[in-house]
């Protein structure tokens, strides 16, 4: 495992490609970083990091680089996201988002993988470990949703129809209550800046208005959980009041696994806790 020094987040924009992926029958650019071994004919697995909401594959920055010597490492961002397609007339949902974290990694010509996920991305993740078990070797949950732990008031807020004519102002400010206020301590500004960027773009605050009002606790509430076969580790941040722990000591409960609380992090646990979240996945991993 090599060491992950973050780049700003214009040039890891610069190194993602995209393709093309069906929601609903809707066509929708999806961006995408993926990378690793170049010098062996296969790699050892395939490791897929989902972000949530209302962050982007950005939010990996200190965390899947490191294991990019041993691992294929693919970083999506959800449609809607970053720099996916934000347009109106698709679907952001987690139900969506399974769909279309399918359809990226069959374009990719994935198979089996690993996966590394938080907030709406897990949620995204673990339909597609419930509905295709055989596929999913390894699932870590970060702080992710499950059952009925969402809408979070403060997410929900930003689907209320004012967010899309709202003041410039009130705007950053909610924007940056969530990245700088939301950090464990004093947050990195190229952290909040990297963040804040896609929804400072033309029509973003539009954009993450259908973001958030796409979050749907029934997407959560019908997953078969039961039916998950992946090796489960729950790398969970103890003090986020936003996807309290008991979620993850549940899920691995149900689906069996292991719990391992990270100390002095919140909900931004890659970014809050990166030294000890990388020890514990290589460990888990077996890096």
């Amino acid at each position: 495992m090599r060491a992950a020094d973050p780049i700003d987040h214009q040039a890891r924009g610069d190194e993602q490609a995209a393709t093309t992926v069906t929601v609903d029958g809707h066509s929708v650019r999806m961006a995408y970083r993926d990378a690793g071994p170049t010098d062996r004919e296969e790699p050892r697995d395939t490791l897929v990091f989902v972000h949530g909401i209302p962050t982007w594959g950005y939010l990996w920055r200190r965390v899947a680089p490191a294991f990019e010597d041993e691992f294929r490492v693919v970083v999506p961002d959800l449609v809607g996201y970053g720099n996916s397609s934000a347009r109106e007339g698709f679907d952001r949902s987690i139900r969506a988002q399974e769909e279309a974290l399918d359809g990226l990694l069959a374009d990719l010509g994935v198979e089996s993988f690993s996966v590394v996920a938080h907030d709406i991305g897990g949620g995204a993740a673990l339909r597609l470990a419930a509905h295709q078990p055989g596929r999913v070797e390894r699932f870590v949950a970060s702080n992710l949703v499950c059952y009925d732990s969402f809408p979070v008031e403060f997410i929900s807020s930003f689907g209320l129809p004012r967010t899309e004519g709202m003041d410039r102002e009130e705007f950053v400010g909610k924007l940056d209550f969530a990245f700088a206020e939301g950090a464990y301590g004093e947050a990195d500004p190229g952290f909040v800046e990297g963040m804040k960027a896609p929804w400072l773009r033309e029509d973003g605050q539009r954009a993450l208005a259908r973001a958030a009002v796409s979050t749907n606790t029934n997407h959560t509430m019908e997953i078969p959980y039961g039916d998950i076969e992946a090796q489960l580790l729950c790398l969970w941040a103890e003090d986020d009041v936003m996807q309290p722990v008991e979620y993850g000591e549940r899920l691995a409960d149900d689906v069996g696994g292991e719990v391992v609380r990270l100390s002095d992090a919140y909900h931004w646990v890659p970014e809050d806790a990166a030294a000890e979240y990388r020890r514990e996945l290589a460990a888990f991993l077996g890096v």
